[in-house]
């Protein structure tokens, strides 16, 4: 099967495993045969498809609503995570590391702010949001945060009759607005955290609770399960979040972040998957040592800054 499709990654072992994995799941009559409807890759979005550092892409928009209900209300702003809005450092990194009480508050917090607003005035919200929005270190906007080598990957994949979805604990109805533009991926593809919607005057709203369990930990192979009707064959991750959806797999992938010059170098919140990745023999994929290329888009500076441990 050709390999032209990968070409930001470098030949050595993590390209080779991909590409005996691809190759054996199509040969038919072989132990590695995968059937065309199995062919389900999963990837987490924050990390293992676009930068994380030194705050996920989301955040910004979510503290800014955060923000405005305080300032509607200034008795919210003891309470977790109405306090991240003043700068609480203790809750910025247990959500920086998604911590699971860090992000389940959150996500309750969004689905209060958000209640009853309709679908098309929040993707227009996301969507001024991610035009004006740039990283304060690489001055490129969400979509030029993408890991070129995952979009070469995605093409491999699809090529090779696989079906791509993103499963994130973060917004799906967030990452839907730029899904199709930037991944080349149908919106239905994204799944993960999402609120319940209700019909009202001929429109779906936002509703303050979600559908389902946050998507992180278990509950990403339960939203792969709850939406293909099967488990992934071929999955993708970068931190602790992510080990049951790896586990889920068949062939498991660990993006690890060790590149403090083309991107950032750090292990916090990662310390267990890679322990995992270890003993189960998964396969890592090294930043500094495997991608030849690292963002889609060119920074408009590349200093280095020093790395997060």
């Amino acid at each position: 099967m050709s390999t032209s499709h990968l070409e930001s990654w470098n030949d050595g072992a993590a390209k080779r495993a991909i590409v005996d994995f691809v190759t054996s799941a199509a040969a038919e009559g072989t132990p590695g045969f995968v059937p065309r409807a199995d062919r389900v890759a999963v990837f987490d979005n924050d990390g293992t498809l676009w930068v994380e550092k030194p705050a996920p892409v989301q955040t910004a928009f979510i503290l800014g609503k955060l923000a405005a209900r305080v300032k509607e209300d200034p008795s919210l702003a003891d309470e977790w995570p109405y306090r991240a809005v003043a700068g609480d450092e203790s809750f910025l990194h247990a959500l920086e590391v998604q911590d699971a009480d860090a992000v389940t508050s959150m996500v309750e917090a969004v689905g209060a702010a958000w209640e009853g607003t309709s679908l098309d005035a929040y993707e227009a919200e996301a969507a001024r949001y991610l035009a004006s929005w740039r990283h304060e270190r690489f001055g490129l906007p969400a979509t030029g945060l993408v890991y070129q080598p995952m979009l070469e990957l995605f093409d491999y994949l699809r090529a090779a009759g696989w079906r791509v979805f993103v499963c994130s604990g973060g917004g799906r109805d967030f990452m839907r607005v730029i899904s199709e533009e930037t991944w080349g991926l149908p919106r239905e593809n994204v799944i993960g955290s999402a609120p319940e919607f209700a019909w009202r005057d001929g429109v779906p709203v936002r509703q303050a609770v979600l559908h389902g369990p946050v998507a992180i930990g278990p509950g990403k192979p339960e939203y792969v399960l709850a939406r293909t009707g099967r488990l992934p064959r071929f999955a993708a991750g970068n931190d602790d979040v992510d080990v049951e959806l790896l586990a889920s797999a068949q062939f498991a992938l660990l993006v690890v972040h060790d590149d403090d010059v083309r991107e950032y170098a750090y292990t916090d919140g990662a310390e267990r998957v890679r322990a995992t990745a270890r003993r189960e023999g998964w396969t890592t994929v090294s930043v500094k040592d495997d991608w030849n290329a690292v963002l889609k888009e060119r920074p408009t500076q590349e200093e280095p800054s020093a790395p997060h441990q």
